[in-house]
């Protein structure tokens, strides 16, 4: 076995998103605060820093102010102001109801935020990490997590470059190597695999309600001028989820571009549906082509969401490490957004990882007293003030949902909690009592086939390596799932990974882990929980710009 070599550190961290950037920078922020010297790393999988960020979005700089109160002056690629919300209930492909917004909830409303590139917010916070002190690592899978013989997170091992299908080593082969840490800081986005990891040997979630999920799906666009109105915030649902419950966003960015996108909840019964095919068909909307038309696409992209809210929140300390941000489910759903949600849980982590560090801690100790900072911070409070936001739309629907929330959010808050305990895995009904659903050709206009998105989202893995989907039972693909939900993988998945061909007379369940853009949405929908999604060797994946 080759020898691995490990390097040490203060603080290792998992993911060059929102939440462990700023946990990174205020770690060091910290340490000059108070004289000390640390030592921080900061471990991504992608080929850049911002390569694997994708997100609507429109950002609160709520965080980002605490963070870095000059942010306007050192350059923060925050520089497009929202100037106007609208929001609509699509009737039918072609009718929709423009909603008042006297009677949109408070949450949803954006006067003072951004609409922003995540990723490109990323690959500043990276920069100002670096300046201060902080090693970015891009490029570098964490593969596993490293424990002490006490049960303590340890650090993170990174994966092996250069191994072929069956494991073995190909010309150029390189070790992984252990990034060993007094604390480990995991922030690796919705369903990290293995933030998954930690909350089942940790229980970390057993006071917690289930935790729910979305799909998001994103094109950007070049649109034509005269069109054009930067600042412009479109909310919606309705058609063409109908009975499912998600909802659509078009959002106006500087340079004559805009973003539009659909999420699909994945607590979705039908298994006939396909989220990729519902956005595609969305964007022939009116109100929607009515921007596209002219436009030219010029990004595509695909990623899970975590949309439990403060009910789904699990412990997120444990003995040398914690859980952060959308790792730990801190996404504010009644708001859509959860990228300052993220920062605030890093800088929290950041303070009391230093605080710790100062009274000499060797390390491997359970961060307690994160928990009680984090309840005593605004984070804590806002996620609280929307803990019924995504049950009440599960449990009533749109209509009485969204009033319920009106009322709860906007007029005085209702004193009760809503739970929804029932996992998004379990929702499919069976293939033979489910309506079918025929969707229409892509025109190659507005609605695209998924091979020519794939290849929008600049997707790339190193061929011949092991394949990072790990099926625990590969039997029941065509067993199980292909009778009773005419195998759904084939639907869910928005980058045709999935498929079953004909070889020979027979059916395989093939698995195109090429195309894979690393949404996770398979780990979640799967409804016999056969999937696993793994790192695969560091810098594959999509490579997002300006998403």
């Amino acid at each position: 076995m080759t020898e691995r070599e490990s390097m040490e550190f203060d603080v290792v961290i998992v993911g060059a998103g929102p939440a462990g950037l700023s946990t990174a920078c205020r770690l060091m922020q910290q340490a000059q605060e108070n004289n000390q010297e640390i030592s921080v790393c900061v471990v991504e999988k992608g080929s850049e820093v911002g390569a694997h960020i994708m997100s609507g979005a429109v950002i609160e700089p709520r965080a980002l102010d605490e963070l870095f109160p000059n942010w306007k002056e050192l350059g923060a690629p925050l520089t497009t102001a929202v100037t106007e919300d609208q929001i609509f209930l699509l009737r039918d492909d072609q009718k929709s109801i423009k909603i008042p917004n006297v009677f949109v909830p408070k949450t949803m409303h954006n006067e003072g935020n951004y609409i922003a590139s995540v990723g490109n917010l990323c690959r500043w916070l990276a920069e100002q990490a670096e300046q201060l002190g902080v090693e970015v690592f891009p490029g570098f899978a964490a593969a596993h997590i490293i424990y002490n013989d006490d049960g303590a997170v340890a650090g993170i091992g990174t994966g092996d470059m250069g191994l072929d299908e069956a494991g073995e080593h190909k010309d150029g082969y390189m070790p992984g190597m252990d990034l060993l840490a007094k604390y480990t800081v995991f922030s690796e986005g919705c369903r990290g695999h293995l933030g998954k990891e930690l909350l089942e040997k940790y229980s970390l979630d057993k006071d917690s309600d289930v935790q729910h999920y979305g799909i998001g799906i994103k094109e950007l666009w070049d649109i034509d001028p005269e069109k054009h109105q930067a600042g412009l915030v479109v909310h919606g649902t309705g058609w063409p989820l109908n009975k499912e419950s998600g909802g659509f966003f078009l959002y106006h960015l500087e340079n004559n571009q805009a973003v539009v996108g659909l999420i699909t909840d994945l607590s979705y019964s039908n298994p006939h549906l396909s989220p990729f095919d519902e956005f595609q068909r969305l964007k022939h909307h009116p109100l929607l082509a009515q921007y596209l038309t002219g436009g030219k696409r010029v990004s595509y992209g695909a990623r899970a969401i975590t949309k439990g809210g403060f009910n789904s929140l699990p412990k997120m300390s444990m003995p040398g490490a914690l859980l952060l941000g959308c790792d730990a489910g801190t996404l504010n759903f009644s708001k859509i957004k959860g990228t300052h949600t993220a920062m605030k849980s890093g800088m929290i982590a950041a303070e009391t990882i230093a605080n710790a560090l100062s009274k000499q801690d060797e390390g491997g100790s359970d961060l307690i007293a994160y928990t009680e900072n984090f309840k005593a911070s605004w984070v804590h409070e806002e996620l609280y003030k929307s803990r019924n936001f995504g049950p009440a739309l599960h449990k009533f629907g749109t209509y009485i949902g969204g009033a319920f929330n009106f009322i709860d959010q906007n007029l005085f808050a209702i004193p009760v909690t809503l739970h929804d305990n029932n996992p998004d895995h379990e929702q499919l009904t069976d293939v033979q009592s489910s309506p079918v659903i025929n969707y229409p050709k892509p025109d190659g206009i507005l609605s695209f086939d998924k091979p020519s998105s794939v290849f929008l989202s600049n997707t790339n893995h190193e061929e011949n390596q092991p394949c990072h989907l790990k099926l625990k039972d590969s039997s029941i693909p065509l067993g199980s799932n292909l009778a009773k939900y005419l195998e759904p993988a084939q639907r869910y998945c928005p980058a045709g990974v999935y498929e079953i061909v004909e070889q020979e007379g027979e059916q395989l369940f093939q698995i195109n882990s090429q195309n894979c853009v690393h949404c996770k949405t398979c780990d979640i929908k799967d409804p016999a929980q056969n999937i696993t999604w793994v790192a695969p060797e560091g810098g594959g994946g999509p490579n997002y710009p300006n998403m």
